[in-house]
């Protein structure tokens, strides 16, 4: 007599449930990420204009030996030039009407420079309305180079952008390159 063993046909309960519940937490897990990484890629746009305006700055410092002078700085946030010398670095500090950079900003306040991508909240807030920053924080030195320093907020970090949106090299506190 041949007793012949039947193979087991299909998932039982128990196992499906437990593959659904197993890919619910890898989801849960994994949606927010994905969420953070789309917002960081957006936020490629803004540091593309600043590497574009750092370039820009730096040319100038080079060739005229340091910054224009009578850029000011007015209440310790924004920028009022004192003539139009600020636009000689040929940055389009316009407002850019884009879904993500508002626009760049341009401060001096020599031996500093403050580049500032402001960016429209609405990137990574569906309730937001305003906008924030993120600054590259240029220190000319003697000799015509200018020492770059990412800075989390805007100007003297006022409206940081959430550092989990930001390039690593600007997540922490701005740190005077000579302090």
């Amino acid at each position: 007599m041949d007793i012949q063993k039947k193979a087991q046909k299909g998932f039982t309960l128990i196992e499906l449930v437990i593959v659904i519940a197993i890919v619910g937490i890898l989801a849960a897990i994994a949606l927010p990420a994905y969420q953070d990484y789309i917002v960081r890629s957006k936020m490629s746009e803004a540091v593309a204009a600043q590497a574009e305006a750092k370039t820009t700055v730096t040319e100038y410092v080079a060739s005229n030996g340091g910054l224009p002078a009578d850029c000011v700085l007015v209440g310790g946030i924004d920028p009022v030039p004192a003539t139009n010398t600020c636009g000689q670095f040929g940055i389009n500090t316009l407002d850019r009407n884009g879904d993500i950079l508002a626009n760049i900003s341009v401060v001096v306040a020599a031996p500093l420079v403050f580049l500032t991508a402001n960016v429209n909240e609405a990137v990574w807030s569906s309730a937001a309305t305003g906008q924030k920053g993120v600054s590259l924080v240029g220190k000319v030195a003697a000799d015509s180079t200018i020492n770059w320093q990412c800075n989390p907020g805007g100007v003297l970090s006022v409206n940081p952008i959430p550092a989990k949106y930001l390039p690593a090299n600007c997540r922490g506190a701005y740190v005077d390159p000579d302090a």
